[in-house]
């Protein structure tokens, strides 16, 4: 038998170990090892089978080890099918995580109990495909279809009261998994309780899957595996089990061949190797227990709330009392509704706001913690004047952070006389909301600092990009690029709304002019006013019908009217009739007459001005690996999972095209159209970004 599932007789109950750490994933050694197990039981007499996991979790799910690999048998749907069809009495008992192929596993099994602590799921459409081992037929014999439904396409994880009530479990009992699930057999054995594979089970009686596939899919905005899931979930209820076994593996493998599951694949990987920089091996970040944050607007207020929320103490610096307690107010908001959705007891939420939390208006109060961050208005000048005070009252070895959007963190760490300990730590608006963290590394920044950055992301639950010195770092300048596009097709026919439309049908969450208006059109006017003060190329393309709508006041959702015009509480708006007149008139002036777009091309524009200046951002190495562009938009900006990222699909669509566009666009404007080298390079070697990326890991 395989080593990695254990094997001991106790009495008339075979005992099945998972031994396969850390979460006892699926591999071939653990799937042959559960077939292996069943048959040695029933050939040794026993009258039922316990199957755990030992370690802290039962089958976490498939071996990611063995992603895109060919399947090597016994394949899984087989391994659960062995598992049911056995004459024995097979229980499962669960703690830790029984999720995709884990859960399949133990609905295989006769009987299920859990510890109280124990989450089911099944994910598989988080990674772009569906339950290929049995989930979509027996689940839905089990606790019906609707609730099926939501478990499948939402492919969120389940505890274990829920999932009792549900009908998922049989019972949740404290205790260690062994002793229950023994206690549970031995209950069953002496009873005289019967088999009960749920593949015997009636099916659920069906419903309009039309209607529901049409639903599901619109709610995944693009995403194909929740609502082929569906057409699964209906095989189960009108086609005999063994049948809808094979459309189920029909299905299944149609994702496996998709597109989108090689996004999605791929966006699972990277979120995991993006923290893993080989210049941090061995380096030990600085201690961090009490952090400064200066400036109690949205942005520090969120930044503030996620320290707290992360067990440290927090420090709130405001230029007066008046503005600590608004501060305090909206820190008060945040875990106000973390209170509400039972994250945090009301205990806990007193602690944080009056023990954890201190509110001052003298530098001074941040002379002991361990990092500061500020938070202040985007000018330079006023970066400079708070890090000179941080300068002077910080203890040694404090981390001095700046969460600047685009400015330059060497020239902010030159005006101290530490600049080894000065670092970008650029958080995402709400801060306590969003995953992104970029990790911005100065000239001069010591790697303890840098850990030290990485350290707190991961604190905070973040996913943390390191990123290098340049206006905007890795998001905002390929932001910044795109966006321009888009203003240029503006100016030449297109609308805001339209090229809105056409990049949410793409599976933007939001378009840019709509993302605009919800980060408020300030930030974007006071980078444009910088850039002007710096002096534009003769040859850029500006635009200023934007500007009309800040000089009225117009910001967005904050102000009510941008882009769109808001109603009070309403986060989506309806277009702001004023805003056409606007370009109407620019493009009047500057002599320009409007054409037509189709959506095809204004997403082709978008997405090769993005992609073309993210190969920008790689090959200046301001991101060390295509894979941290594609973690900072699909994290940061909204780009659809599915698609992996702007460089992986790049990949995907072909570079050769996209570069003979960009050239082709560039006999229009060849000075916003300029091919990134290293686009040119990896087109003339026959080369990926993914072969980089994987250049990278070795």
């Amino acid at each position: 038998m395989s080593e990695a599932i254990g094997y001991e007789l106790i009495g008339d109950i075979a005992v099945l170990s998972a031994q396969n750490p850390p979460v006892n994933a699926l591999g071939l050694d653990v799937r042959q090892g559960l077939v292996d197990g069943m048959a040695r039981a029933e050939a040794d007499g026993a009258k039922a089978v316990l199957i755990y996991g030992e370690g802290r979790t039962y089958f976490a799910g498939a071996d990611i080890r063995e992603f895109g690999r060919p399947p090597t048998e016994p394949l899984l749907p087989n391994v659960c099918t062995r598992i049911e069809s056995s004459p024995l009495i097979v229980v499962s008992a669960l703690h830790g995580t029984a999720l995709g192929g884990g859960l399949e596993i133990a609905l295989g099994s006769h009987y299920r109990i859990a510890v109280p602590s124990a989450r089911v799921g099944l994910p598989e459409v988080l990674i772009g495909v569906m339950p290929g081992a049995g989930g979509s037929q027996r689940l839905p014999r089990l606790i019906g279809v609707d609730a099926s439904v939501d478990i499948i396409t939402s492919g969120r994880q389940v505890g274990a009261k829920e999932a009792l009530e549900l009908g998922i479990l049989d019972r949740v009992e404290d205790g260690a998994p062994r002793d229950i699930g023994l206690a549970y057999a031995r209950e069953l054995i002496d009873s005289g309780a019967e088999r009960r594979p749920i593949s015997e089970m009636r099916a659920p009686k069906a419903v309009d899957f039309d209607a529901l596939y049409d639903v599901v899919f619109k709610k995944s905005r693009g995403m194909i595996a929740p609502a082929t899931a569906v057409r699964g979930i209906q095989a189960s209820c009108e086609l005999p089990f063994v049948q809808g076994m094979y459309r189920e593996r029909e299905l299944f493998m149609e994702l496996m061949a998709s597109d989108q599951r090689q996004g999605m694949i791929h966006a699972f990987f990277s979120e995991r190797a993006v923290g893993k920089l080989p210049e941090l091996k061995g380096i030990k970040p600085r201690d961090l227990n009490a952090i400064g944050v200066i400036g109690g607007g949205t942005m520090g207020a969120g930044i503030a709330t996620a320290a707290l929320l992360s067990g440290l103490s927090v420090v709130m610096l405001e230029m007066s009392a008046e503005a600590a307690e608004a501060a305090k107010g909206r820190i008060e908001g945040n875990l106000g509704g973390a209170l509400k959705r039972g994250k945090l007891s009301q205990a806990q939420f007193e602690d944080l706001t009056t023990k954890a939390l201190t509110l001052s208006t003298n530098y001074e109060a941040l002379s002991d913690v361990d990092l500061v961050i500020e938070a202040v208005f985007e000018d330079m000048e006023v970066k400079k004047k708070v890090f000179t005070q941080l300068d002077a009252v910080c203890k040694p070895g404090a981390v001095l952070a700046s969460n600047t959007s685009y400015l330059d963190i060497n020239e902010i760490a030159a005006c101290t006389n530490r600049p080894e300990d000065v670092i970008g730590l650029h958080f995402f608006s709400p801060a306590h909301v969003m995953k992104l963290l970029e990790v911005v590394v100065a000239d001069a920044t010591a790697p303890d600092v840098v850990a030290t950055g990485f350290m707190l992301g991961a604190r905070m639950r973040k996913i943390s990009v390191r990123a290098g010195v340049c206006d905007g770092f890795i998001g905002n300048r390929i932001l910044s690029t795109y966006r321009t596009c888009a203003d240029h097709m503006i100016l030449d026919g297109a609308s805001p709304y339209q090229i809105d439309k056409a990049l949410t049908d793409f599976g933007f969450a939001m378009g840019p002019f709509a993302v605009a208006d919800l980060a408020g059109l300030d930030i974007g006017w006071s980078v444009r006013k910088r850039k002007r003060a710096e002096g534009l190329d003769p040859r850029a393309r500006d635009s200023s019908y934007a500007d009309k709508l800040c000089e009225d006041g117009h910001f967005g959702q904050k102000t009510g009217k941008g882009y769109y015009i808001y109603d009070a509480g309403k986060r989506a708006g309806v277009p702001n009739p004023d805003v056409m007149p606007m370009i109407a008139s620019e493009r009047l002036v500057k002599g320009i007459t409007a054409r037509e777009f189709t959506d095809e091309e204004i997403v082709r524009r978008y997405m090769a001005a993005m992609v073309n200046e993210a190969a920008k951002v790689v090959g200046e190495g301001i991101a060390r690996r295509p894979l941290d562009v594609d973690v900072t938009l699909l994290y940061g900006y909204g780009f659809p999972r599915y698609r992996g990222g702007p460089l992986k699909w790049a990949d995907m669509v072909g570079l050769p095209a996209l570069l003979a566009d960009i050239k082709t666009w560039a006999e229009e404007d060849d000075y916003f159209w300029q091919p990134a080298p290293l686009l040119e390079q990896l087109v003339a070697e026959g080369r990926t970004f993914d072969d980089l990326n994987k250049e990278a890991a070795q």
